[in-house]
């Protein structure tokens, strides 16, 4: 049986979600306001130094990942939001809540609403270990 405790070395530990995608009520234009649109959510998650090996190898001892993508999601659909500078600070706010997050880094992107480019927000907020 191995054991998980044995290992005292430390590292920078960041949960990241890329390219989360899914429809959100988000914009100030009537076509927006009528109907949902995609968009593609990115997250990074610090949670500063962590063991390279859990104390043991139980998900309740560690950020699940499944919860992080849920509250993206519940976040980002709970209601019609007109600018997507609010969205973005409400998510950010809501995922540095989480316990254990040092910092969040988010980008929210509309991926429609114009022909040629992807629009997109990023934001960075709390701590982050500077190499």
């Amino acid at each position: 049986m191995t054991s998980y405790t044995s290992s005292h070395t430390l590292g920078q530990q960041t949960l990241t979600l890329t390219g989360l995608r899914f429809d959100a009520n988000l914009g100030i234009l009537e076509t927006e306001k009528a109907a949902p649109q995609p968009i593609q959510v990115d997250a990074e998650l610090s949670l500063g130094h962590q063991p390279l090996l859990p104390a043991d190898d139980d998900i309740m001892h560690v950020l699940d990942y499944r919860k992080v993508r849920k509250i993206i999601i519940d976040e980002c659909t709970a209601e019609h939001v007109n600018l997507l500078e609010t969205l973005i600070g409400k998510l950010a706010n809501r995922l540095m809540q989480l316990p254990g997050v040092k910092g969040v880094r988010v980008k929210i992107a509309k991926l429609e609403i114009f022909v040629d480019c992807e629009v997109a927000i990023r934001i960075e907020t709390g701590q982050w270990h500077k190499d």
